[in-house]
C-alpha cells in the first residue's frame, strides 16, 4: 500500500552566538530534544556547516567554543514532527552531499561517516528531503534545483557522496592496510557503475583532512572505527604527498574542476601518469586503471620513451610501471571489461601484480550507476558476446527504459525530449566514421551522416560531455567512458555486424577507423575484443535508459530479439518481395539520403522498397514515396513526415510543393543535392517567347531563420524537378 506523509518542515533561523542560546532554547524541537538537523552559516563569507542532534542545544554550544565555527554567525533549526534518528541522519547527509555542489556555501564538514543509512519505510522519508530542500529554496538558502544539482559533475564527483556498504567497507580496509604497511599494491576491482570513481574522491578528501575537520561527535560504532583508524593515518603519514591519477584528458579535466572548489582540495592532486615524475609519492589513487598506457599505437612516442629512460627501461616500459616507482603506495580502481584500445597497458601486467601474495584485493559489487542494477551489467556482457539462451524471453529490466529503434530519426526525436526533460542526454557511437571535419582544408561540415541526420564527432576531448554543444554532437568512447548520462543513444556504427548463421558478432576493420585503436593488432579476435568492450562500456553510461540504433541489419534484428525495440512507425506496410506487384499494389520508397545526388542512379538501383498505399490512394507509375526531414516546410509537412509524390509531369509547377535535385544546393536539413520547397519562379517575358529569370524555392516554416533558396539564370538549367508533393501519408 502507498503511503504518504503531511509533510511540515519547521525551518527557524537564529544568531548563532552564546547570548542566543537561551532564545533559541526555546525552540519546540530543541526543547523536546527532538531529532532535528541544523545549518549553520555565514553569508558574508559563504561558509557553513551541516549537522544533525537529538540533543542540539548542547551540541550548538560545543561548536560555539570550536575555532572555525566562530566565523559562522546564523543558525538554521530544521525540524518536522515525522523526523527519527534515521531520518535525520538521511537528511543531514543528503545536505551536505547536495550543499556541497550547489556552490553558494563552502563547507566546513569532512566527509568520514557519510554512510548508506537504510531503515524502515526510508523511500517514504525521502519526500522528507525534497520539502527541506524546498524550503531552503523559498527562504534563499539555496538557488538550485535537485535536478540541476544532480546533473552537475561537482555532484556526481563530490567526495561528500554517502558511500554503500561495499564502498565504506573497503575505504576502512584501505586505511587499515595503509596503516599496516603490509603490502604496496592494493586493487579495487569493480564493473563499470559500481562506483570506484566515488570511492576515490572520498578516500582522497578523507585522507588529507585535518583531524579537527572530521565529524566525530555523536558517532555511531562504525563511524568510530573509520576516526581511530585515521588518528593512526595522520601519525603514520604528518606529511602525506597523494595524488589521484587519471590516465584521459577528458576525465581528468573534469576532475580538476571539481577538485579546484573542493575545501582542501586542489587541482594539481589530480594528476597524468606523466606528472608522477616531478616529485615522490606517498600514495597513489589510480582510477581507470585499465586505461593506463604502453608504448603503442600512441602519438607522443618520444616523451613515453623519455620517461622509460628515466627509470632505465626498455620500449616494453609502461605508465604501471612509472606509478610503481614513483610511489611507495598504489592503490588501483580495476576494470579489465573496460580496456578498448591496444595502447591500454596488457592483461598479464596487472595480473602478476594481483598474483603476489601481499595484493590486497577488494571487490565493489553494488551498481551505483544504473538504475536497472547488475542484472543489467551481465544482460549487456552476455548479449554482446552471443551468450544468452535463444529461448530467454526479451529483456525487460525495472525501472529502466531500455530500447532498440530500428528507426534513428526516432530515436533522436525521443532522446530530444528526454533531454528536455532531464538534461544529461547524448549521442555516443562506435568509432565507425571517419574524422573528416578534423582534416585539413576539409570541405565537409559533418562527420556522421544516418537517415539525413548529420553530426559532428566531439569538439572537444575535455569534459565533453558538459559543452553547450555536445547535444547536437556525437560523442566516441575516449570523451564519454567514466561518466554518467541520464539516457544515452548508443550508435553499433557499421564496423560491428552479426552473423546469423554462425550466431556472433563479428567486425569489419576496414569501417573501424580509430588509427591507434587498431594498428599493429593482427589478431581480429583481439579487436573485436576491444570494441566490444567500447559497445559494453557506453551501454553502461545511461542511469534512466539507453537507447540503441544498430546501422547492421542483421545486428538489429539479433538486439531486437533480447530488447523490447521500438518499430517505425510507418503509415504503409513494407511489401516482402514476393508480394509486391510493382505500380500495382506497392510503390517504391526512395531514401533521399543516400540518393548521393543522383536521383535517376537511386531509381534504378534495387536499393529501396516497396510500399503498399493505404486508401484513398492506389498504386501507380508515377507515384513514389520519400521522408521529408527537417522544419523549413512545417507549416505544411511536419518534420520526418512520410510524402506521397507524383513525377514531374512537367507543365506549369507554379505555387505547387516540389522535390528538386540542383548539384549546388546544399539544404540544411534536407541534405546535399535536394530540397523539398515551394516552387516560384519570376519570367521575363517578351513579344515573341520568355524565359526563368529566376527560380525561388520557399520555405513554409514558422521558423523565420529559414530562407528563400533563389537559382539565377545562369543555375536555372542544372535544377531538376524530381517530383510534386501530393500528401503526407498518415
Amino acid at each position: 500500500m502507498n503511503q504518504v506523509f503531511d509533510l511540515s518542515i519547521d525551518i527557524s533561523e537564529y544568531d548563532f552566538s552564546k547570548e542566543s542560546l537561551s532564545h533559541i532554547s526555546e525552540n519546540q524541537w530543541i526543547k523536546n530534544q527532538w531529532p532535528l538537523v541544523y545549518f549553520i552559516k555565514n553569508e558574508q563569507i559563504k561558509k557553513a556547516y551541516v549537522g544533525e542532534s537529538t540533543n542540539a542545544l548542547s551540541r550548538l554550544n560545543n561548536h560555539l567554543n570550536n575555532e572555525q565555527r566562530t566565523v559562522l554567525n546564523k543558525v538554521s533549526i530544521i525540524g518536522c514532527d515525522k523526523f527519527n534518528k534515521s531520518a535525520t541522519l538521511d537528511i543531514e547527509s543528503n545536505l551536505i552531499q547536495y550543499i556541497s555542489s550547489e556552490g553558494t556555501f563552502s563547507l566546513q564538514n569532512g566527509n568520514n561517516g557519510l554512510s548508506y543509512h537504510n531503515y524502515y519505510q526510508r523511500d517514504l522519508y525521502g519526500n522528507l528531503f525534497k520539502e527541506v530542500w524546498k524550503k531552503l529554496i523559498e527562504k534563499k538558502v539555496v538557488y538550485r534545483s535537485l535536478e540541476e544539482i544532480q546533473n552537475s559533475n561537482f555532484f556526481k564527483y563530490s567526495p561528500y557522496k554517502s558511500l554503500n556498504q561495499d564502498q565504506y567497507n573497503s575505504v576502512l580496509e584501505i586505511i587499515e592496510n595503509l596503516n599496516k604497511k603490509s603490502s604496496a599494491h592494493i586493487f579495487v576491482k569493480g564493473s563499470a557503475g559500481t562506483g570506484k570513481t566515488i570511492l576515490a574522491t572520498y578516500l582522497i578528501k578523507l585522507l588529507t583532512s585535518k583531524y579537527e575537520e572530521l565529524n566525530i561527535e555523536d558517532i555511531d560504532a562504525e563511524n568510530y572505527r573509520e576516526i581511530e583508524l585515521l588518528s593512526d593515518f595522520h601519525k603514520k603519514y604528518p606529511t602525506l604527498k597523494i595524488g589521484l591519477v587519471i590516465a584521459m584528458t577528458s576525465l581528468r579535466t573534469t576532475l580538476k574542476n571539481v577538485f579546484s572548489k573542493i575545501p582542501g582540495l586542489n587541482k594539481g592532486m589530480v594528476i597524468s601518469p606523466t606528472d608522477t615524475f616531478k616529485e615522490k609519492y606517498d600514495i597513489l589513487i589510480i582510477d581507470e586503471a585499465h586505461r593506463l598506457r604502453q608504448r603503442k599505437n600512441i602519438s607522443w612516442m618520444g616523451v613515453f620513451t623519455q620517461n622509460n629512460n628515466k627509470l632505465g627501461l626498455g620500449n616494453e616500459g609502461t605508465e604501471l610501471d612509472w606509478i610503481i616507482a614513483n610511489s611507495n603506495y598504489q592503490i588501483f580502481l580495476y576494470d579489465r571489461a573496460q580496456s578498448v584500445k591496444p595502447s591500454d597497458v596488457p592483461q598479464k601486467k596487472f595480473e602478476v601484480l594481483l598474483a603476489k601474495p601481499s595484493t590486497i584485493k577488494l571487490e565493489l559489487k553494488s551498481q551505483m550507476r544504473v538504475n536497472a542494477g547488475s542484472d543489467y551489467i551481465s544482460f549487456v556482457d552476455n548479449l554482446l558476446n552471443c551468450r544468452l539462451d535463444k529461448s530467454t524471453i526479451r529483456y525487460v529490466p525495472q525501472n529502466y527504459e531500455l530500447r532498440v529503434f530500428d528507426s534513428f530519426t526516432e530515436l533522436y526525436d525521443e532522446l530530444t525530449k528526454k533531454e528536455e526533460e532531464y538534461k544529461l542526454c547524448r549521442l555516443i557511437a562506435g568509432y565507425a566514421w571517419p574524422w573528416a571535419t578534423q582534416v585539413e582544408n576539409s570541405k565537409k561540415d559533418y562527420d556522421i551522416e544516418i537517415e539525413g541526420l548529420k553530426f559532428c564527432w566531439n569538439r572537444t576531448d575535455k569534459d565533453w560531455i558538459s559543452s553547450e554543444s555536445s547535444f547536437e554532437e556525437i560523442g566516441c568512447i575516449h570523451t564519454t567512458q567514466g561518466y554518467d548520462l541520464n539516457y544515452v543513444g548508443v550508435i553499433f556504427g557499421k564496423e560491428i555486424k552479426y552473423n546469423p548463421e554462425s550466431n556472433k558478432i563479428e567486425i569489419n576493420p576496414q569501417d573501424y577507423f580509430d588509427r591507434n585503436g587498431k594498428a599493429g593488432i593482427t589478431n581480429p579476435e583481439d579487436l573485436k575484443e576491444y570494441i566490444i568492450n567500447i559497445y559494453k562500456t557506453m551501454m553502461y553510461r545511461g542511469i534512466k535508459g539507453t537507447y540503441i540504433y544498430a546501422c547492421d541489419k542483421n545486428l538489429m534484428k539479433y538486439l531486437q530479439k533480447s530488447i523490447h525495440f521500438i518499430q517505425n512507425t510507418t503509415p504503409f506496410r513494407i511489401l516482402d518481395k514476393s508480394e509486391a506487384k510493382p505500380y500495382i499494389n506497392c510503390v517504391p520508397l526512395y531514401d533521399i539520403s543516400v540518393a548521393a545526388g543522383n536521383f535517376s542512379e537511386l531509381q534504378q538501383s534495387q536499393d529501396f522498397e516497396w510500399v503498399e498505399l493505404s486508401k484513398p490512394y492506389k498504386a501507380r507509375k508515377d507515384y513514389f514515396v520519400c521522408k521529408v526531414v527537417g522544419e523549413s516546410m512545417n507549416k505544411k509537412i511536419p518534420n520526418g513526415s512520410w510524402c506521397l509524390f507524383k513525377k514531374d509531369p512537367e507543365g506549369s509547377r507554379e505555387g505547387k510543393i516540389v522535390l528538386v535535385q540542383h548539384y549546388d544546393l546544399q539544404d540544411s536539413d534536407f541534405g546535399a543535392g535536394f530540397t523539398v520547397k515551394l516552387y516560384h519562379s519570376e519570367k521575363e517575358i517578351s513579344q515573341d517567347s520568355w524565359f526563368h529569370k529566376a527560380i525561388i524555392l520557399k520555405p513554409l516554416s514558422y521558423d523565420s531563420n529559414y530562407a528563400d533558396i533563389i537559382l539565377k539564370q545562369n543555375e536555372i538549367s542544372e535544377l531538376k524537378v524530381v517530383g510534386v508533393f501530393i500528401c503526407t501519408l498518415e
